[in-house]
């Protein structure tokens, strides 16, 4: 992984996201000097501006149209201009085409390697799709923009982490979106990212059931036995140390939890209401599988709290961070 600017400060894009949303609020909470990096932030400089007088807060920016132009100790923005402007809680479809311009010029300054990481701030998926762009969520959409075939979505807390065999989709079309050459292939990109962006030696892994008792040997469903075990041992026989089929409702219970380093949920709702319980505000979205590195805040838009100065930004601090680890790890 390159570090840009100097060998050890690698440089963090990171895009707002919604700009109607707590984005621009937390973005400009962010202390600088706290991270042992570079921020940018790409973002329409008058929202920005605008925002920090709404919240009454005294936030210098360095605008720069260049990256090399950053400076360390500095919140740097790289101007993008909304479409129109954006009012505090209220969506625009108008504005969509600027969120994925913000996030197009993160991505592609990262496979350039002018950024080493970038961390995306909560969208508004429906008005994006309103607006005539297809977007079930970040995860996919980056999966296509760096032409990678598979991604893991995963989200980490302190205490956990759990990752997805399948991410936004309509739960009736979960099981079969279940199948062996995807779940294996999942599993092996959990575990080489575990090791090499996670600095785990042998990371032990965790894997669901789909089905209530993971199936009760087939009496409550068949993909245990005809999907989920048939990987595992395959795994097994590849040296990676996983276990299960393990129904949901102990899977994360302490005991089990004390021996894992990551759950591989089957589904987007199995695992993530457990995670969110135990740490919301405080974990972090992390797309494993791609040639870059990306994290992301666990949290919406909440559209009713912009520009109220009532928005926490610790799930961005964390973001950062565990960026900034990822980076240097790689």
């Amino acid at each position: 992984m390159l570090l840009s600017k100097s060998e050890s400060n690698p440089i963090v894009a990171i895009t707002p996201g919604e700009p109607a949303g707590i984005g621009p609020d937390i973005c400009l909470s962010l202390v600088p000097e706290a991270y042992e990096a570079t921020l940018i932030v790409i973002a329409d400089p008058e929202l920005m501006v605008e925002r920090a007088r709404l919240l009454k807060v005294n936030c210098p920016l360095n605008v720069i149209t260049q990256a090399s132009g950053a400076q360390a100790n500095k919140l740097n923005l790289m101007p993008v201009t909304t479409a129109v402007p954006s009012i505090p809680g209220l969506l625009n479809s108008d504005n969509a085409g600027y969120v994925l311009n913000t996030l197009e010029i993160a991505v592609n300054g990262c496979l350039e390697k002018r950024f080493d990481a970038m961390v995306t701030g909560p969208v508004q998926k429906s008005i994006i799709n309103d607006a005539g762009y297809p977007f079930s969520g970040h995860t996919e959409w980056l999966a296509k923009k760096t032409q990678t075939d598979r991604v893991v979505m995963m989200l980490a807390t302190s205490k956990l982490r759990v990752a997805l065999a399948t991410t936004h989709l309509p739960l009736r079309d979960v099981a079969d979106a279940i199948e062996q050459s995807s779940l294996l292939e999942t599993i092996e990109i959990l575990n080489h990212d575990m090791i090499n962006k996670f600095q785990l030696d042998q990371p032990r892994i965790l894997v669901c059931g789909l089905n209530p008792h993971a199936g009760e040997q087939g009496h409550l469903g068949r993909e245990e036995i005809d999907v989920i075990e048939p990987v595992i041992q395959m795994a097994k026989s590849r040296g990676i140390n996983v276990i299960g089929p393990i129904p949901a409702d102990t899977a994360f219970t302490p005991a089990m939890l004390s021996n894992t380093d990551v759950v591989l949920a089957m589904y987007h709702d199995q695992g993530l209401p457990v995670l969110k319980h135990q740490g919301f505000g405080d974990a972090v979205n992390v797309t494993l599988g791609l040639p870059i590195v990306r994290t992301s805040v666990d949290h919406g838009t909440a559209l009713d709290l912009a520009a109220t100065g009532k928005a926490d930004a610790s799930s961005l601090d964390t973001a950062i961070r565990i960026a900034i680890n990822m980076c240097q790890s790689s």
